[in-house]
C-alpha cells in the first residue's frame, strides 16, 4: 500500500486565496485539541516552548486532530537539530521554531528538516511515522517537499535582521511575536504599545517584499484585523487554556458575590 502525506500549511494558504486564522492548543490534552480542531478554524498551533507537552502528547493530539479539515502546525521549544529531528520523525509536517535571531539560527533551522547532504537531519525514517514506516514512497527524496518551516520574529535582533531570515533558501514564512519583541524593547506586558506595532508591521512589509508570508500572534480581534489589514497572511487570535479562563472566571463573576470573590487569592 502506498500513502502520500497531507498538504503543508503554506499549500493550504496559497489554495485557500485568503488569510488563515487559528489557535493555540497549549493544554497538552488530545481531548481539547480535538475540540479545537473541529472548530471550523484553519489551523491549530501545538505549543511545547511554554506548554506540558512532549512527544508522547504532541503525537496524541497529532492523531485527534488529523480527523478534520485543518493544518497542524507544531512548535518545539528550542531550535535544536536533535529536537527538530524527533519531531519530524514523529510526523510534524508544519514546524514553527521560536526565537530565530539571525540569518545563521534560521539556515541551522533549515540544515535540521533536510538530510543530507543538504542538511543534517538524521535518517531514521523506517522507525518513524513521517514515512508511515517507509510505506510513503521515496521519503527520503522528498521529505523536504512534505515539510513546512516557519521561524519567529521575536526580538529586537531578529527584526532588525529579518530581511535576511527571510532570504533564507527553506524558511517558508515568518511569525511574529508581539510579547517577547515588546520585552525584547524594554516594554514588558505591551504588545499593543505603538513602537511594537510598528516593529511589526515593518516585518509584515519586509516578508511582503520578499514574497513570503508572514504571520502574527493577535489576540485582541481589533489588533489582528489590523495587522491583516497590514498584510498578515495567517494570526493566532485565541488560546485553548485562555478561553477556558476566561469563560470560567465569566461564570465565577456571574454567581459568586462580589464580597466573596474578592477574598479568594487566584493569580
Amino acid at each position: 500500500m502506498q500513502l502520500r502525506l497531507n498538504p503543508t500549511f503554506y499549500s493550504a494558504l496559497s489554495e485557500a486565496g485568503r488569510p488563515l486564522a487559528g489557535m493555540w492548543v497549549c493544554s497538552g490534552s488530545p481531548l481539547v485539541a480535538e475540540i479545537c480542531a473541529g472548530s471550523g478554524l484553519d489551523w491549530v498551533l501545538i505549543d511545547a516552548e511554554h506548554s506540558p507537552n512532549g512527544l508522547e502528547s504532541i503525537l496524541a493530539q497529532l492523531y485527534a486532530v488529523s480527523g478534520y479539515p485543518v493544518q497542524a502546525m507544531v512548535r518545539p521549544p528550542v531550535n535544536d537539530a536533535v529536537v527538530i529531528k524527533q519531531y519530524l520523525d514523529l510526523g510534524v509536517q508544519n514546524l514553527m521554531v521560536p526565537m530565530v535571531n539571525s540569518a545563521f539560527e534560521a539556515a541551522s533551522a533549515v540544515a535540521a528538516i533536510r538530510y543530507p547532504p543538504h542538511g543534517v537531519r538524521g535518517v531514521g525514517s523506517a522507525l518513524a511515522r513521517s514515512s508511515r514506516w517507509n510505506r510513503v514512497p521515496e521519503y527520503l527524496g522528498t521529505a523536504s517537499d512534505t515539510i513546512s518551516l516557519t521561524v519567529q520574529i521575536e526580538s529586537e535582533a531578529s527584526a532588525s535582521a529579518v530581511e535576511e531570515i527571510l532570504g533564507v533558501d527553506g524558511v517558508d514564512g515568518i511569525f511574529l511575536g508581539p510579547s517577547d519583541l515588546a520585552a525584547s524593547m524594554g516594554l514588558l506586558g505591551q504588545q499593543e504599545n505603538p513602537l511594537v506595532r510598528a516593529v511589526v508591521e515593518h516585518c509584515l512589509e519586509a516578508a511582503k517584499a520578499a514574497g513570503k508570508p508572514a504571520g502574527v500572534n493577535a489576540f485582541n480581534q481589533a489588533t489582528a484585523r489590523a495587522y491583516l489589514d497590514a498584510g498578515a497572511s495567517f494570526v493566532l487570535v485565541g488560546a485553548d487554556v485562555s478561553v477556558l479562563a476566561r469563560a470560567s472566571e465569566s461564570f465565577a463573576s456571574t454567581f459568586i458575590p462580589v464580597s466573596e470573590a474578592t477574598k479568594r487569592e487566584s493569580y
